[in-house]
Parts: C-alpha cells; sequence; structure tokens
C-alpha cells in the first residue's frame, strides 16, 4: 500500500498551520525542568477524580469466611490460640482430647 503526496498548496499550508500550532502548544506545555515535570504529573493525576468503592460483606458471609478460616487452621494455631483465651479453639482442643482418649 502506498501513500501519494497532495500538492495542493491550501491543504498543505493548513496542515503546516496545525502542526506548528500543536508544538507550540506542546513547548509551551513543557517545563523547564525535571522536576516540574513531576509535580505537574503529580498535580494531574491529583486533579483527576479517583472512584473508591466499598463493599459490604453480609453476616452470613462473614460467618463462612470466619468458618472457612477456622477449618484451615493447624493444631499449633489452634493451641496457641486457646492458650490466649479462645473459647471456639478450647473447645476444639477439649473435643479433640475427649476424642483421643475415647479412643485408646
Amino acid at each position: 500500500m502506498s501513500v501519494q503526496a497532495v500538492n495542493n498548496p491550501q491543504i498543505s499550508s493548513a496542515a503546516t498551520g496545525v502542526s506548528t500550532q500543536a508544538q507550540q502548544a506542546a513547548q509551551s506545555a513543557q517545563p523547564a525542568s525535571a522536576s516540574k515535570t513531576s509535580s505537574t504529573t503529580s498535580s494531574a493525576q491529583s486533579a483527576a477524580p479517583q472512584a473508591s468503592y466499598t463493599v459490604k460483606i453480609s453476616a452470613a458471609a462473614q460467618a463462612l469466611l470466619a468458618a472457612r478460616a477456622e477449618a484451615a487452621e493447624t493444631s499449633v494455631q489452634t493451641a496457641q490460640e486457646a492458650g490466649r483465651g479462645d473459647l471456639q479453639a478450647q473447645r476444639l482442643l477439649a473435643k479433640e482430647h475427649t476424642a483421643k482418649t475415647l479412643s485408646a
């Protein structure tokens, strides 16, 4: 595929005017030092609206997540939690101890 040049003075002068204006705008927008570039960039980013989302998890979903975390817990973690006063961990250790005693 080839592109042919157009020798129309009106089109070429209009295109030159647009490119000159774009170059001038770009040059005037460019800061003199790198520190100005970073401050311009950060101020432009802070001016942009940032979306924030709030997610609320239902009580049932929270209970399910807690149950899943408890099920994945190791016996060492359970013993540590029981030692710190976690009643659920203490009950679990008591059940395990009872089951061990009865099976022995």
